[in-house]
């Protein structure tokens, strides 16, 4: 039973009394955020931020993949974007599995090959915030002046803690 049908018709109620449709598309605050896509996480709300503020990137992980820079590099460049966020999250799916077993679980179940995807999982929680910071400060595509900070969400207390 899909869930479509609920969600339009919540578009319909927040449409009916949507009244910011005048917003810059640059980010007011100048940030954008790299975050995981985890239904737990509600970065606006965890960052006190409201339409127009910052850019928020999501994908699996909050990984800086090529695809995260891409989407940086437009949101500075284009957009002014001057400090960017890295936050991944305690009790992350990231955790639970190698590239290994989920290519194996893909031939297995759907016959594909996906030995050429890194799906980017992390054995650690901290060492993948200071990867990501690293792989974002060292970005021949992102200037050295644009901060990168580094955070873990915690999904129990809603807290940030700063990994360094």
């Amino acid at each position: 039973m899909s869930d479509v049908p609920k969600l339009l018709a919540a578009n319909e109620r927040y449409a009916a009394g949507f009244a910011k449709g005048d917003l810059p598309a640059p980010p007011v605050r100048k940030v954008a955020v790299l975050t995981c896509m985890d239904a737990r996480l509600d970065p606006a709300r965890f960052l006190g931020l409201q339409e127009g503020d910052a850019h928020v990137i999501r994908n699996a992980g909050g990984r800086a993949s090529e695809d995260a820079i891409r989407s940086l590099v437009i949101s500075y460049k284009l957009h002014g974007t001057r400090e960017f966020l890295v936050i991944h999250h305690e009790d992350c799916g990231m955790l639970t599995f190698t590239n290994d077993q989920l290519r194996e679980q893909l031939r297995r179940d759907v016959g594909a090959d996906a030995s050429s995807i890194d799906f980017l999982p992390f054995a650690d929680l901290d060492d993948s915030v200071r990867l990501d910071v690293g792989t974002l400060r060292s970005s021949p595509l992102i200037p050295q002046d644009i901060p990168v900070h580094g955070f873990v969400y915690d999904v129990r207390t809603g807290r940030l803690r700063e990994v360094r």
